[in-house]
């Protein structure tokens, strides 16, 4: 598949800035992949879709609150965004970058803290150290902000009810710096009513890493080198996944990332580590046409940026002229596009 075939035009005033209100009024435009039909309701109806036995698969990864801001000696401000810790350093996506120094102290602009700049990387990316060392969830929760994509723009910024809208309501293991969004949309109600028409449900995990996100920069997507991103999957979830594809019953992947969880298992292995975690590590898996999907029978998901690898899963899922022509009408009848946006599910 070539990058030039992941674009499509839309109209700026379609990317969300604020989420629906409440979660399950999001509006949700359904695919029928076997005759390429389109339905248009509302994301509280996702019930009509599933069935008794049906097995949603969430990601509960937890946003933390990773964007800081740090002032060089200068004076110059640098934002952060922390992606994971490494030994005694943290790995972090600086800008603007370009005349940063190893060696360099940057102090923090919430608090005392220093952080010294180890290591230059690809892209922006750096190591450093924080002085005195603390460990980042907690000084992320003293001089951390919410990261929302950058194509969310407010005057004044972002607000406090973003801490909350940004996470899903089953959001449980902190470690992302990016929300699995199609998740955004559920409510507590909603999934009681899902839990008692026979809609099972396990939970796996996913960190979700800024580089999800990242434009491909190469023609030939055979050519891209996925991020990786750390998962993990415990026996129970793995167990009651691969017992409902033994009885024949349905996968429905909530989001591109339980998608990429649920195909980076080996569900015919039936022991794990005594840990209680039959899975789990680093996957940098690239799902693109004409990728045959092993473990997902159904794909929710929400409507993403051109020339991303999220709309190469989408793409892969359904055929993408498929995925072109439901986004052109989703288009066309003014849905809400990115994070904070409507959603689509894919039968």
């Amino acid at each position: 598949m070539r990058l030039s075939e992941l674009q499509y035009d839309l109209p700026r005033e379609l990317i969300a800035q604020r989420p629906a209100e409440p979660r399950d009024a999001a509006r949700l435009l359904v695919l029928d992949r076997a005759g390429g039909r389109i339905a248009h309701r509302v994301f509280r109806d996702i019930g009509d879709y599933l069935h008794p036995g049906d097995y949603l698969v969430l990601n509960d990864t937890r946003v933390i609150p990773a964007r800081f801001f740090c002032r060089r000696p200068s004076g110059g401000k640098i934002e952060g965004l922390f992606l994971h810790e490494q030994r005694d350093t943290w790995r972090v996506l600086l800008k603007p970058s370009a005349r940063l120094k190893v060696g360099e102290r940057l102090r923090c602009e919430a608090d005392e803290t220093e952080f010294v700049l180890c290591e230059r990387h690809e892209r922006g990316e750096w190591s450093l150290r924080p002085e005195p060392p603390v460990p980042p969830l907690e000084l992320l929760r003293r001089i951390g902000q919410t990261p929302l994509p950058p194509y969310i723009q407010r005057d004044p910024g972002p607000d406090a009810s973003d801490a909350e809208r940004y996470q899903t309501v089953y959001a449980r293991r902190a470690g992302a710096v990016a929300a699995p969004t199609a998740g955004l949309h559920f409510t507590p109600e909603l999934l009681d009513r899902l839990r008692e028409t026979g809609v099972r449900r396990a939970d796996v995990t996913l960190h979700v890493g800024v580089g999800t996100f990242a434009p491909i920069d190469v023609e030939d997507l055979r050519q891209h080198h996925m991020h990786a991103e750390w998962f993990e999957v415990s026996q129970q979830a793995a167990a009651a996944i691969r017992a409902t594809r033994a009885a024949g019953g349905r996968i429905v992947a909530v989001g591109t990332t339980s998608a990429r969880v649920l195909e980076s298992l080996e569900l015919d292995r039936q022991a794990g580590p005594a840990n209680g975690v039959a899975a789990g590590g680093w996957t940098d898996l690239f799902i693109y046409p004409p990728y045959r999907f092993r473990n997902v029978d159904h794909l929710l998901t929400n409507f993403h940026l051109p020339g991303t690898t999220l709309l190469a899963l989408v793409m892969a899922f359904a055929t993408p002229e498929q995925i072109r022509a439901a986004y052109r009408e989703a288009v066309e009848r003014r849905y809400r596009f990115y994070s904070y946006g409507d959603a689509m599910l894919i039968l």
